[in-house]
């Protein structure tokens, strides 16, 4: 990567810090980067609104690869002392998502000015950590005939600016659910007269070792509880309503669907026998992320011809990734790009994105598009 280049686009990851915004509310980071392209490289650039995407053309009968970075940040208080600290109270990038962005910069600069044999293109996508940007975006793909599509994830304990990669799942698919149960309320001494939802929801905890067993799924299968409310703080009235929060998650997409299905299933007939109304809604909805072969062995490829160390993965990332998205539309694959075994994870206080990380990314997705 050119040295002026690498300079420019840390000099633009440090900005991005900065200034970090939270997912669907990230107008001053697409302007930057929009207002950064079109003063350094002649790329078309289509604004989609909360998304965007530059071109790089050479013709309808070549091929067209796109890659994908985020740009969203997290509420996370920024509490390390660093020269480009977030300036934003409350909000911070841990994910590395200024690095993502502030690499596929590096990238259009790079082929800007060098050139290539296919048609490039970059997206620049939103909401990333809340699961909305990629459903928003998709249709990208098809619109564009994208053939292939590339993105890559820092990583904390992979061993630092090594390239790790994975056949098929690479992430498992996610979504918040919330269970909500109505009775109605009585007096704490006369609990009969009411319709407690305690009783109900405490079957359906009880109850999710044996949809989660192994026995039962294909893969793995993962049912947290991330928070339960019922009724107030009042010792005088017996609790008339509830809500309970599950992170539901599994390796494959069809052990999801059951485990939401068997959930469901169980809330309906508790709140029958109990006399209980009940509803449910879904919140942060992940597909599983599912590299394709072909893709990832190009990728394989393209370090051997960077000379960049490549590590094969042994098993997905429980963590979800709208990424799938894509995939789900054409060809490609996710990668990571290791930060260090022993340096702070993502998404904690202590963590920033390595900027030497950025120079990795650039050349291995320059090796890419060097693949015919």
């Amino acid at each position: 990567m050119e040295r002026e280049n690498l300079e420019l686009v840390i000099e633009l990851r440090h900005e991005l810090h900065k200034h970090p915004e939270l997912s669907n509310h990230e107008v001053w980071t697409k302007q930057h980067l929009i207002s950064f392209l079109k003063s350094y490289t002649n790329l078309e650039v289509v604004d989609k609104g909360k998304w965007f995407y530059a071109i790089y053309r050479v013709g309808h009968d070549r091929e067209n690869i796109a890659f994908r970075a985020d740009f969203d940040a997290l509420p996370i208080e920024e509490t390390i002392v660093i020269p480009h600290a977030s300036q934003a109270p409350g909000v911070s990038h841990k994910c590395g998502h200024d690095g993502h962005s502030a690499s596929l910069a590096g990238l259009a600069l790079e082929i800007d000015q060098k050139g290539a044999d296919k048609n490039i293109f970059f997206l620049f996508q939103h909401a990333e950590e809340t699961g909305d940007g990629a459903v928003e975006c998709v249709s990208f793909i098809k619109e564009n005939n994208i053939q292939e599509i590339y993105a890559y994830h820092n990583m904390s304990g992979m061993a630092h600016n090594t390239v790790n990669v994975i056949n098929g799942t690479a992430h498992c698919a996610s979504k918040g659910m919330t269970i909500f149960m109505e009775g109605t309320p009585a007096h704490a001494s006369q609990p009969e007269d009411g319709i407690n939802p305690a009783f109900a929801m405490a079957k359906i905890i009880d109850t999710i070792d044996v949809f989660t067993s192994v026995e039962h799924n294909k893969g793995m299968v993962l049912c947290t509880v991330v928070h339960v409310n019922i009724g107030e703080k009042a010792f005088g009235v017996s609790a008339s309503k509830g809500e309970l929060l599950l992170t539901i998650r599994a390796l494959y997409e069809e052990d999801l669907d059951k485990l939401q299905h068997n959930l469901e299933e169980l809330t309906l007939s508790l709140a029958k026998q109990y006399g209980l109304k009940a509803s449910f809604s879904y919140n942060d909805v992940f597909p599983e992320t599912v590299n394709h072969k072909e893709s990832s062995d190009k990728i394989r490829v393209a370090c051997k011809n960077k000379g960049i160390n490549l590590i094969e993965m042994k098993q997905a990332f429980r963590a979800s990734e709208d990424f799938g998205h894509y995939l789900k539309e054409t060809k490609g694959a996710i990668f990571y790009i290791g930060n260090g075994e022993e340096y702070p994870p993502i998404h904690t206080v202590e963590y920033d994105f390595r900027d030497d990380v950025i120079e990795t990314a650039v050349e291995l997705f320059k090796g890419l598009i060097e693949i015919s």
